[in-house]
């Protein structure tokens, strides 16, 4: 924390801890939020569990983890966001949510074999198509920008822990984390990102977020996907 206050111009920086996986830890999160205006929310925090584990809300930790705590944040922090003159919210997604489509049947895995990698990817989409739903959301009512990206492979120990043989393979192609965050600070700061809303991109480029056909949901998925980050 010295070290990021040195680097930047402000000495009143605070730190506010949050589990964005606990129900609780983000209501209290918010509610200690001083009631200035936010300028900037990334939603950046990940995992992927090698098994299922279910937190105290009776979620699967990664749809709790990437869906239905960043999702409750956000509900939360949207007056203040509205507060700002041209607030942004950014989600960090991830590349690979372009193998699935959005799975509702089953979110919480206790019907299927648990398989964090599939757990992940499907989170990442839904991660991506709440995004678009948000922008949808604050668009009549708040000049709030939202934004989704994915920031390549990096190489970070999430990658390293949770996955050994694609690491030992690929690290030397992996992306530094500045170069993976670069697309976030980009969207945190640019004109030319806040004169839109709603999009995917990757290094600073809007970009489809569907590559394969059967990856796209219908219009009653999404509302469900909604319902269901809205309940949880």
């Amino acid at each position: 924390m010295r070290r990021h206050r040195r680097r930047g111009r402000s000495r009143a920086a605070k730190v506010l801890l949050c589990d964005i996986a606990s129900r609780a830890s983000v209501r209290a999160a918010a509610a200690a939020w001083c009631g200035e205006p936010i300028d900037i929310l990334v939603h950046n925090a990940g995992l992927m569990p090698s098994q299922r584990i279910e937190t105290s809300d009776g979620l699967e930790l990664c749809w709790a983890t990437h869906v239905a705590g960043p999702h409750l944040l956000t509900t939360l922090l949207a007056p203040f966001l509205a507060r700002a003159s041209g607030a942004r919210v950014i989600w960090v997604s991830s590349g690979g949510m372009y193998f699935k489509k959005l799975r509702l049947d089953d979110s919480q895995w206790r019907a299927r074999p648990y398989n964090g990698t599939n757990a992940y990817a499907e989170t990442k989409r839904a991660q991506q198509v709440l995004a678009e739903l948000w922008a949808e959301k604050l668009k009549a009512s708040s000049t709030t920008v939202v934004h989704c990206m994915h920031p390549g492979w990096v190489d970070t120990a999430g990658v390293r822990d949770a996955m050994p043989g694609f690491y030992r393979r690929m690290h030397a192609n992996l992306r530094t984390p500045a170069q993976g965050a670069d697309t976030i600070v980009w969207l945190a700061a640019s004109v030319r990102a806040a004169a839109s809303s709603g999009k995917f991109w990757f290094d600073r480029v809007a970009r489809s977020p569907y590559l394969l056909p059967f990856t796209r949901e219908s219009a009653a998925a999404r509302d469900a996907l909604w319902a269901m980050a809205s309940a949880a």
